[in-house]
C-alpha cells in the first residue's frame, strides 16, 4: 500500500511539472479591455475566453514551439508563435478588422450599383426602372450628380467633359464603340442590355490606375457570375420584341438575349418631325457563357451583335428640301475573362476583347464607309499580404485599326485611316491603417506608338471615417487620352490630351439613407485645336488648347421616411471653360449646363399590385453663338425641363404590363439653333431651333417570365 501511494505521488508531481500556465490580457488599440475574446493554442483543445477585464489564463501540457491564436469579431485574428513556456503575462493588442461592413471605403468620385457593394447609391433594380431611362443603363446614370443633360445626344457628359472622355468596360475589358450611332437631335442608347449585369461602378473622376485613355470618367459593367436558376423571359413591346433564356448544366451556364426594334408601326400612330424613307430598325443579340472551373477559378465569355438601319430627311434651314441622311451600322463585340485564385493569397485575372464596327453613312449623294477593328489584352496580379495591405499590378495592350472611305460625287473617292497600338502598365496599393483610415496609391504608364509618346499618371486617394455613419475622402490624379478618331484619321502629329483631377467628398449612410456632397477641380492641358469649322484633310492642328472645370455635386437618397416610397435627388453645379477645337477664345462649351437637377421616385401600391415612378430633369440653358450680335457662344438656350412617368402592373406573379411616357407635359425643349449660311437683305441671319424629333415618347410592353419557381418576374428589368 505504501508503495502504491508513493507511485501516485510521483506520477502526480510529474504531471503537475508537465503543465504550463498560459496567461495574459487582451485589449484594443486604445488599451480598452476586450471581453469574450477566444484564446487558444492552434491545433489543440487548450484555451479560454477573456474575462471582463480582458484577462485570460489556462494550462496546457504542450511543449516547445506553439502558436497562440486570439480572435474576436470585428478585430483581426492575432497569432503569436514561440516557446509555450514564454506565453506568460502577455499583453495582446488586437487591431480592428478593416474588412467589416462598417469600415471606411475609398469612394471619392465613385458610385456603386450592385449587391456586393458596401455603399450602393443605385441598386441593380434602379438602373432599369427609372422612368426617363427606357431600359437604358446610361439613361439611369444620367440621373446621378456630375452628369450634364444633353438630351439630343444620349451619352454620358461628366463634369465638364465631352462624351468621348468617358470609357466603358465589361468584366474589366474595354468596349470601344459602346453606343449605337444616330443622327442629329435623336439620342443614342447603350448597345448592351442591362439583363446580364450584376453590378455597375460609375466613376466621375479620380478613378483607379488600372484604367486609362479616359479624361473624365469610367463606367465598369460586371456580368453575373452564376445564375441561380433556369428561366425564359419574353417581351412584347410597342416598338418590337425581346426574348431571353438562361440554361445551367453542371459547372456551366449560358444566358442569351435577343431583341428586334422597328419604329414603323409607332411612327404611323405618332408621327415625328422627320420624313422617314426607312424608319429606324435594329436587331441585337447577346450571350454570356460561364464555366466555374472550381471555387478558385471562373471563365466567362461575352459576345454581342447589333445591327441598325434607317433613312430619313430632316428639316434644315440651309436645305430647302431638307437634309437627307441614311445610316447602316453593324457592330460585333466579344470578350473573354478569366480569374484564378492562386496560393498564398495571390489572384491572377485577365482577358481579351475585340470590336468590329462598320458604318455606312449617306449624306445626299455622298457616302462615307468607316470600319474600325480594335482589341484589348490585359493581365493583372493581385496580392493580399494582410487585410491591411493589398497590391495590384498588371499590363495591357490596345490595338486599333481605323479606315474610312469617302465617296464624293464631285471630287471622287478618298481613303483615310490610322493604326495605333498603346501599351499600358499599372501598379496600385491599398493600405488600411485602421477601420477609420485608408489610402489607395498608384501609378499608370502608357506608350502610344502612333503619337510616339510615353506618359506617367500618378493617382492617389485617401478616406477617413469621421463617425459611425460618415466619412471624408480626397482624390488626386493625372489622366491621359489620345485625340479622337476624327482627328487621327487626318493627322498623327499630336500629343495626348490630359487633365488633372482633385476631388473632396463627404458621405453619410444610415438606415436606407445616403447623403453625398463632393467638390472637384479639373485642369485640362494639351487639348486639340484646329483652324477650320469642319474637320478636313487640309485642317491644321495643334495641342495648344486648355481649360478647366470645377463644381459641386450633391446626392440624397431616402427609402426610410415615407413608407413604400424610394426616391433620390441629384444636383450639380458646374463652372467650366475651354479653349479648344476652333474656339477663338476660352468659353463654356455648348454641351455644358451650369445647373443640373434630377429627382427620381418609385412608389409601390399594394392595392393596385403596381410600381409607379416618376423622373424629373432640369438643366439650365446651354451656350450657342448668335451671328447677329457680336461675340462667341454669346447667348443661352432656355432651361431644359422634362417630367417622365412609368407604371408597372403585375397581371400575375410572372406577367407584367408596363407603360411609360417621356416628357409627359410636352415641354418644348430647345437644344440650340441652326443659322442660315447667308444673311438676308437686312444683313441678318435667319435661324431654326434644334428640337427633339418628338416632344413625347410613349411606350407599352407586356413582359412574361417562365421559371421553375414560378415567382420571378421582369420587374427588375423594367
Amino acid at each position: 500500500m505504501k508503495n502504491l501511494v508513493s507511485i501516485l505521488i510521483v506520477f502526480s508531481c510529474s504531471f503537475l511539472v508537465a503543465q504550463t500556465n498560459v496567461s495574459g490580457k487582451v485589449v484594443d488599440a486604445k488599451g480598452n479591455a476586450i471581453e469574450g475574446a477566444n484564446v487558444y493554442l492552434d491545433g489543440t483543445y487548450d484555451g479560454a475566453s477573456t474575462s471582463i477585464d480582458g484577462s485570460f489564463s489556462f494550462v496546457t501540457s504542450e511543449k516547445g514551439n506553439q502558436s497562440l491564436v486570439v480572435s474576436f469579431i470585428s478585430f483581426e485574428t492575432f497569432t503569436k508563435t514561440g516557446d509555450v513556456s514564454l506565453f506568460k503575462n502577455l499583453k495582446i493588442a488586437l487591431k480592428e478588422d478593416v474588412n467589416t461592413l462598417d469600415a471606411v471605403t475609398i469612394n471619392a468620385g465613385t458610385f456603386e450599383a450592385g449587391d456586393n457593394a458596401k455603399v450602393t447609391a443605385l441598386k441593380p433594380l434602379d438602373v432599369v426602372t427609372t422612368a426617363s431611362a427606357l431600359g437604358d443603363f446610361v439613361g439611369a446614370l444620367q440621373t446621378l450628380p456630375g452628369t450634364s443633360t444633353v438630351a439630343e445626344d444620349g451619352r454620358l457628359f461628366v463634369r465638364g467633359g465631352s462624351a468621348e472622355e468617358t470609357q466603358i468596360f465589361i468584366d474589366g475589358m474595354r468596349v470601344f464603340t459602346p453606343f449605337t450611332p444616330t443622327t442629329n437631335n435623336m439620342p443614342t442608347r447603350g448597345r448592351y442590355s442591362p439583363f446580364l449585369f450584376k453590378g455597375i461602378s460609375f466613376s466621375t473622376g479620380g478613378y483607379s490606375a488600372e484604367y486609362g485613355q479616359a479624361l473624365s470618367s469610367v463606367l465598369l459593367l460586371n456580368t453575373i457570375d452564376e445564375p441561380v436558376q433556369e428561366k425564359t423571359d419574353l417581351g412584347f413591346m410597342s416598338v418590337g420584341l425581346a426574348v431571353g433564356n438562361t440554361q445551367i448544366f453542371g459547372k456551366n451556364s449560358l444566358s442569351v438575349n435577343a431583341s428586334y426594334i422597328n419604329l414603323k408601326p409607332y411612327l404611323e400612330l405618332f408621327p415625328d418631325r422627320n420624313t422617314w424613307k426607312k424608319p429606324y430598325e435594329a436587331s441585337s443579340g447577346e450571350m454570356v457563357y460561364r464555366y466555374k472551373v472550381n471555387d478558385a477559378a471562373m471563365l466567362k465569355l461575352y459576345g454581342a451583335y447589333s445591327y441598325t438601319n434607317f433613312d430619313l430627311i430632316q428639316e434644315d434651314i440651309n436645305y430647302e428640301n431638307g437634309l437627307a441622311f441614311a445610316l447602316r451600322n453593324r457592330n460585333v463585340y466579344f470578350n473573354g475573362s478569366y480569374k484564378y485564385r492562386l496560393s498564398n493569397d495571390w489572384t491572377l485575372s485577365g482577358g481579351a476583347s475585340f470590336t468590329n464596327d462598320n458604318n455606312k453613312i449617306g449624306i445626299f449623294d455622298d457616302e462615307v464607309i468607316g470600319n474600325e477593328n480594335s482589341a484589348h489584352f490585359k493581365v493583372k496580379l493581385h496580392k493580399r499580404f494582410t487585410n491591411r495591405f493589398k497590391l495590384s499590378f498588371g499590363s495591357e495592350y490596345f490595338v486599333t485599326n481605323f479606315t474610312e472611305n469617302y465617296k464624293n460625287t464631285t471630287n471622287g473617292n478618298f481613303t483615310y485611316g490610322f493604326d495605333n497600338n498603346i501599351f499600358g502598365g499599372f501598379a496600385e496599393a491599398d493600405v488600411f491603417f485602421s477601420k477609420k483610415l485608408a489610402t489607395k496609391v498608384g501609378v499608370r504608364v502608357e506608350n502610344s506608338e502612333l503619337l510616339q509618346q510615353f506618359t506617367v499618371s500618378p493617382r492617389a486617394s485617401i478616406a477617413y471615417k469621421s463617425g459611425a455613419h460618415s466619412q471624408f475622402s480626397l482624390a488626386y490624379g493625372r489622366f491621359y487620352q489620345n485625340p479622337k478618331n476624327e482627328y487621327l484619321k487626318f493627322n498623327s502629329n499630336f500629343e495626348a490630351e490630359n487633365t488633372l483631377h482633385v476631388i473632396a467628398n463627404y458621405q453619410y449612410v444610415n438606415n436606407k439613407q445616403i447623403f453625398r456632397i463632393e467638390g472637384y477641380y479639373k485642369d485640362y492641358q494639351s487639348l486639340v485645336k484646329h483652324d477650320t469649322e469642319r474637320i478636313l484633310p487640309t485642317t491644321n492642328f495643334t495641342n495648344l488648347g486648355s481649360g478647366f472645370a470645377k463644381g459641386i455635386d450633391v446626392f440624397w437618397r431616402d427609402g426610410k421616411n415615407i413608407k413604400k416610397l424610394d426616391y433620390w435627388v441629384s444636383y450639380s453645379y458646374l463652372d467650366t471653360e475651354r479653349d479648344y477645337k476652333n474656339y477663338p477664345i476660352k468659353a463654356t462649351p455648348n454641351f455644358a449646363s451650369k445647373h443640373n437637377l434630377s429627382v427620381v421616385g418609385k412608389y409601390w401600391v399594394d392595392k393596385w399590385k403596381s410600381q409607379v415612378g416618376f423622373s424629373y430633369s432640369f438643366a439650365s440653358g446651354r451656350s450657342y453663338t448668335n451671328p447677329n450680335i457680336n461675340g462667341f457662344l454669346n447667348q443661352q438656350t432656355k432651361n431644359y425641363n422634362s417630367l417622365s412617368l412609368n407604371w408597372a402592373y403585375l397581371l400575375s406573379q410572372q406577367k407584367i404590363l408596363y407603360f411609360s411616357v417621356n416628357n409627359v407635359l410636352g415641354t418644348k425643349n430647345v437644344f440650340g439653333y441652326n443659322y442660315k449660311n447667308t444673311p438676308d437683305t437686312n444683313a441678318m441671319f435667319d435661324r431654326q431651333a434644334r428640337v427633339p424629333a418628338a416632344d413625347r415618347f410613349f411606350f407599352v410592353g407586356f413582359f412574361w417570365t417562365i421559371s421553375d419557381n414560378k415567382k420571378d418576374n421582369q420587374l427588375n428589368n423594367l
